[in-house]
């Protein structure tokens, strides 16, 4: 009796899992709808944000798409390649579109094999350079220096115009803050009329020493602004001097980028919210203040 209480209880159970089975498979089941993607949203779609930028962004894209420009950064030095993450770690955060490119020197990729002795400096930046392409999409490029015969090797600001696979760069300076990356996206949809343009601020002594540098790349570019190079050596506050400013931005356009030289000319007026609200980029450009790269002691 008790063999057949057990056959018949087992069977049961089984029927009754076939039963739930079968009504799980007749009945159909809900959509589930992803939500849509912020980064799709913001430049293809309806932006998420009410800003100009954001509304512009939406429906004006860059020459070849977002594939063909690229926020660049230069590092000639070791204690720039903090910056540069930090640089690049708000674009991704705050989801540009654009790609994103460092060039170093290839001298440190070669030293790192070469040396005995371990220079921490050296691998700290390699470190840190391996963690911006893993986490920040930024493509990593070892250059040469140039060197002219009885000078030092120096990396020019003319070699971003050898990126020709891109339609258009911004190289920002070191050091400095991105708070919305939105507004430095609309400049790579801005008219250009030559290979190289500067965006300026601060004060009115500063203006001749842009805060971001715009530049159209191309091999005839790269090899025309090279030759232009004087040989008695390069100097760099020299050639950014002879940038020509983009001038004219529209009124809701004009915070774009500030200097952190130019905040202490401003008077009980200034509004601090509405500040960073509306700026960019700040470019920390101040002898009192140390980049954001550094541990500021309390």
């Amino acid at each position: 009796f008790i063999f057949t209480f057990l056959l018949f209880l087992s069977g049961y159970v089984l029927q009754q899992q076939t039963v739930r089975s079968l009504q799980l498979a007749i009945k159909p089941q809900p959509v589930v709808q992803s939500p849509p993607s912020p980064i799709l949203a913001k430049h293809f779609g309806t932006p998420p944000g009410h800003s100009f930028f954001d509304k512009y962004l939406a429906s004006n894209r860059p020459k070849g798409g977002w594939a063909k420009v690229a926020y660049v950064q230069l590092l000639r030095e070791h204690l720039h390649v903090c910056n540069a993450l930090m640089l690049f770690a708000a674009l991704e955060e705050q989801e540009s579109m654009a790609q994103r490119v460092i060039m170093y020197p290839k001298e440190w990729d070669q030293r790192g094999k070469d040396n005995k002795k371990v220079d921490q400096r050296l691998e700290t930046s390699k470190r840190l350079l391996r963690n911006a392409a893993k986490g920040y999409r930024v493509m990593l490029q070892p250059v040469e220096p140039m060197v002219r015969a009885g000078k030092e090797p120096v990396f020019p600001l003319a070699g971003l115009l050898s990126l020709s696979a891109y339609h258009r760069v911004v190289y920002l300076p070191p050091s400095g803050l991105v708070l919305d990356s939105s507004g430095l996206d609309h400049l790579f949809t801005l008219p250009m009329e030559s290979e190289i343009l500067g965006i300026s601020a601060g004060s009115e002594d500063e203006r001749n020493s842009p805060s971001i540098v715009l530049l159209r790349p191309s091999k005839e570019a790269f090899q025309v602004t090279l030759s232009s190079l004087p040989s008695n050596g390069y100097d760099e506050d020299e050639f950014l001097s002879k940038i020509p400013l983009l001038a004219d931005l529209p009124e809701d356009q004009v915070h774009v980028v500030a200097k952190t030289s130019g905040l202490r000319f401003e008077d009980d007026a200034f509004d601090a919210v509405e500040f960073l609200d509306s700026t960019s980029y700040v470019q920390i450009s101040d002898p009192d203040m140390l980049g954001p790269e550094f541990d500021t002691p309390r």
